[in-house]
């Protein structure tokens, strides 16, 4: 059984799409999801900066672009997956693999969604931070005490931590017992109540399109359950920009189902990073470049269906 994962912000690099843009058909796909974005996506996939891609306005639809047409040049025709499951922003990029979104209509919602975090994020002083080790109930506890909430529960031993800018620098000073507490470099503190002010514009965009129900299962942050209405999930999308990403019972649910190899698209390695930790003996393939094609095309013969 085969899953193919969409990773969220924090995973994109300087230059990671110059190979993959490199080949026509990637290329013909990925100009036209930057052009329902109306964003120059081709130049922040190649030459711009890391500073400049941390941009939420900006890595949120690069990513999500990166992911749908790293799909569409991996499966074409031929191949498919039998489930697909996005990591915060991620979540995008899945809704249109699955079917429930176009691939215009994804990346019309999400430069809604990135403009509109961005401005939260300016709002107020507010950041993120990896909390690394210690007893998961023991590391939750200490972030509600700090005045903090977890943003992300990935599993493998890590849960994000996201509030106010001074309350995290106190956290980072004070971890919980046999834990390491790791600041992000991060705008702001996503999937948490400082988010509240994105929502309604959020809501806004997807109250303008028309979702269909997913051809492919497809599993949500909220508790990482599948998901079979299309609109139920278009308004999920919606919920999480304030509420945490529950990565760990998406791990979870794939595990309980038989998952046998995790594809992640383009830029893969974080979240097969946290399932060699979490989802022991399931195969990984993180695809990075456009010379990992041909192996990750065996690699999904090999388990899809499987």
């Amino acid at each position: 059984m085969l899953v193919t994962a969409c990773p969220g912000q924090g995973a994109q690099k300087a230059g990671f799409l110059t190979s993959w843009l490199e080949l026509p058909g990637f290329a013909t796909s990925f100009d036209s999801l930057a052009e329902a974005s109306g964003i120059d996506l081709r130049i922040h996939g190649t030459t711009s900066d890391d500073a400049t891609i941390t941009d939420t306005s900006i890595a949120q639809p690069l990513l999500v672009a990166a992911a749908i047409a790293s799909y569409t040049e991996i499966f074409g025709d031929e191949l498919s997956t039998d489930a697909v499951a996005g990591h915060s922003v991620g979540e995008l990029g899945a809704a249109a693999i699955a079917g429930i979104l176009s691939p215009a209509q994804a990346m019309t919602l999400v430069q809604a969604r990135g403009a509109a975090m961005a401005a939260a994020a300016a709002a107020a002083p507010s950041g993120m931070a990896a909390v690394v080790g210690g007893d998961p109930d023991d590391v939750l506890a200490a972030i509600t005490d700090a005045g903090l909430e977890p943003a992300n529960v990935n599993g493998g031993g890590q849960t994000v931590a996201a509030g106010a800018k001074d309350r995290i620098d106190a956290f980072a000073d004070n971890p919980p017992e046999r834990a390491r507490v790791i600041p992000l470099k991060v705008a702001g503190a996503f999937h948490t109540s400082f988010m509240a002010p994105a929502s309604e514009a959020v809501a806004a965009t997807a109250g303008t399109l028309a979702p269909q129900d997913p051809t492919v299962t497809i599993l949500t942050n909220a508790d990482g359950t599948a998901v079979a209405s299309g609109p139920r999930y278009l308004d999920l999308l919606v919920s999480q920009v304030t509420n945490p990403v529950r990565w760990d019972l998406c791990q979870q649910t794939l595990v309980d189902s038989g998952v046998t190899g995790i594809l992640e698209l383009v830029p893969g390695g974080t979240l097969t990073g946290l399932a060699k930790r979490a989802m022991k003996g399931v195969e990984v393939f993180p695809v990075k470049s456009a010379d990992d094609i041909d192996a990750a095309r065996e690699f999904v013969r090999a388990h899809a269906g499987a």
